[in-house]
């Protein structure tokens, strides 16, 4: 008898969810979430997974809740007999914590690889890991998916005249490459101190920008704080306009009043994190469609990295 994909969520990315099962062409799993008085919960699948490839979709931003619930699901389909499971996380969270960059931390993104696997999970399917090398801290495959996809069909569109990609420090400088490549331009980096974390000192500008349709590209964007810092510094090179595309949205402290403040035209994000806050210069484009052909890809065991060829 072949096994039936079946797609469930922990509640922190259900709108997600519901959107990728609505594309694969399947509805939601019926999964149950009991919150005790004391602040406990319990996962609970409510139809028979036994024999059943199941996808778990959650992306673990904070609070930890959300990553511990997905350990939660893993740990529950493992016991109720399911066939494989995937952990589907658009979101990675603690990726920025993929190494020791001061004494006595922790390397917290390799612990959570460690808590995923050891709560049975078979496989990992993530967008744009804020560092490449946190793929090598599973013992199970990892499909790492990248917004080019979704990114780059709408740059396209835009049809900008005098097109010119851009990183907004050095740790973006292959990421900005790759696009300057997909969509043959030229692109620029911006190079920054930082005097404490979210708190930029230096930034410098190492390319040309005159008469240039920036595009800013970067993985998360928290505070807004550096992506609107080199947005100001584009212009004062004398660019035509700025924009910015990020994937992960987190947007914390006062980062709606900060792009609200500054010469971003547009700020083009994926719906890998649900919008705390927004505005008008925001525009989100749905990862469902990828993430839903991904799906369908490992379970027919079909190539993914054709999908970001272009």
């Amino acid at each position: 008898m072949s096994s039936v994909v079946s797609i469930f969520s922990g509640r922190a990315t259900r709108y997600l969810a519901e959107k990728i099962a609505e594309v694969y062409g399947k509805k939601l799993g019926d999964v149950v979430i009991t919150e005790f008085s004391d602040g406990e919960f319990q996962p609970s699948y409510e139809e028979n997974i036994r024999g059943q490839e199941i996808f778990i979709v959650q992306s673990t931003f904070a609070p930890a809740d959300n990553f511990f619930e997905l350990l939660m699901m893993i740990d529950a389909a493992k016991r109720a007999s399911a066939k494989h499971i995937v952990a589907v996380i658009p979101y990675f969270g603690f990726a920025r914590q993929d190494r020791k960059d001061k004494p006595r931390v922790s390397i917290a993104s390799k612990l959570m690889a460690n808590l995923l696997m050891a709560a049975g999970v078979q496989r990992v399917i993530t967008i744009d890991l804020h560092a490449d090398q946190i793929q090598g801290f599973f013992d199970v495959p990892v499909d790492h998916l990248f917004a080019s996809s979704i990114f780059i069909p709408y740059i396209k569109q835009l049809k900008l005249p005098n097109l010119t990609m851009a990183s907004p420090d050095t740790g973006g400088t292959r990421r900005a490459a790759v696009y300057a490549k997909m969509l043959d331009c030229s692109f620029v980096i911006c190079y920054k101190q930082r005097a404490k974390p979210n708190e930029i000192e230096t930034m410098a500008l190492i390319g040309d920008v005159l008469e240039k349709d920036v595009i800013l590209v970067d993985d998360i964007i928290d505070t807004a704080t550096t992506i609107t810092k080199a947005a100001n510094l584009m212009m004062d090179n004398g660019a035509n306009s700025v924009r910015a595309f990020c994937t992960h949205p987190l947007l914390s402290s006062k980062a709606i009043e900060n792009i609200e403040n500054s010469p971003i035209y547009e700020v083009v994000v994926t719906d890998t994190i649900p919008l705390r806050q927004t505005c008008d210069k925001i525009k989100v484009l749905s990862t469902a469609p990828l993430l839903a052909d991904v799906i369908t890809r490992v379970y027919k065991y079909e190539s993914i990295s054709s999908l970001f060829k272009f």
